[in-house]
């Protein structure tokens, strides 16, 4: 199993609760090891879909932007201001929007989907001034995930899109060859962005979910006795990933704060011109997706 984070993050610990199930159940039976941040190595976080693909890896996380190149679909999960709130983001992926999207990943990814961690809402930081509006990220160059959705929302702001891999991206950062960047506050203080980025606004823009994929070869030539335990660990990984991640969050924004980092929470309104200020990327996919992908939502 394998990952791009320190064994401590909350999806290093949902890797390690799934191999301590299988291991309980199977004792010798199953041969577990961990690769806990394949950039140590000198991979990217992209690296990790082949190398699970290939069978190099068996089992791995993922941030399902990364996947949207190859499966558009995963587009609509990038949306911003999609999810009314966190019970609702987690009970669309744990439905039906979360089933059609596996549906979409496994015609187009030779894996298995266990179903999907939690990575959380996204917030903007930058180094040059307090953001309280969208006109605030005028020629703001910020760097994301490699999703086109996400390069268009930053571009409805005003700002200017730099998508990119994890480990580009956390270089631009630290040599301010980007302003800014938009993460979860558990991922900004893991790399390292509070370092350099003094101004946090709480936009709530994006609800990020992290697929759970495994080997399809690997899984297909498993008895019936050890898939059923995978996915049942699985499930039960995710539920303690989804708490671990909250309790993350809140421990990551009090280093913020001791940090001297600055944090602007939106207002109703301030929110409000956020969404209005994006509302053409949602017209923009309720005609490329249709009704039907967004009634899924409340499924």
């Amino acid at each position: 199993m394998g990952g791009y984070g320190p064994p401590t993050t909350s999806h290093s610990r949902g890797l390690k609760a799934i191999g301590d199930r299988l291991r309980g159940e199977f004792g010798d039976g199953v041969d577990i090891r961990y690769v806990w941040n394949i950039l140590d190595l000198g991979y990217q976080g992209g690296d990790l879909l082949w190398m699970t693909e290939q069978g190099i890896l068996t089992l791995t996380y993922q941030s399902t932007s990364y996947l949207t190149e190859k499966v558009p679909e995963l587009e609509f999960a990038d949306l911003p201001f999609l999810f009314r709130d966190l019970a609702h983001a987690r009970s669309a992926m744990d439905g039906a929007l979360g089933a059609y999207l596996s549906r979409k990943i496994e015609e187009r990814y030779a894996f298995r989907v266990l179903g999907y961690f939690e990575n959380g809402y996204r917030h903007v930081t930058n180094r040059l001034r307090p953001v309280r509006t969208p006109a605030d990220m005028a020629h703001m160059k910020i760097r994301l995930m490699p999703s086109q959705m996400h390069a268009r929302t930053f571009a409805a702001l005003g700002a200017v899109p730099f998508p990119c891999d994890l480990k580009e991206g956390l270089e631009a950062v630290r040599t301010g060859a980007v302003d800014a960047q938009e993460n979860p506050f558990a991922n900004t203080v893991t790399y390292g962005c509070h370092k350099v980025h003094r101004y946090v606004t709480l936009t709530n823009h994006c609800y990020m979910s992290r697929g759970l994929y495994l080997c399809r070869a690997a899984f297909e030539g498993w008895p019936e006795r050890l898939r059923a335990a995978i996915q049942r660990a699985a499930r039960e990984a995710i539920a303690l990933q989804r708490e671990l991640a909250v309790a993350e969050e809140e421990t990551a924004r009090k280093v913020l704060e001791a940090e001297g980092c600055e944090f602007e929470e939106l207002t109703a309104d301030q929110r409000a011109a956020f969404v209005r200020a994006v509302k053409p990327v949602h017209d923009e996919a309720r005609k490329r997706f249709g009704d039907e992908v967004f009634a899924l939502l409340d499924k």
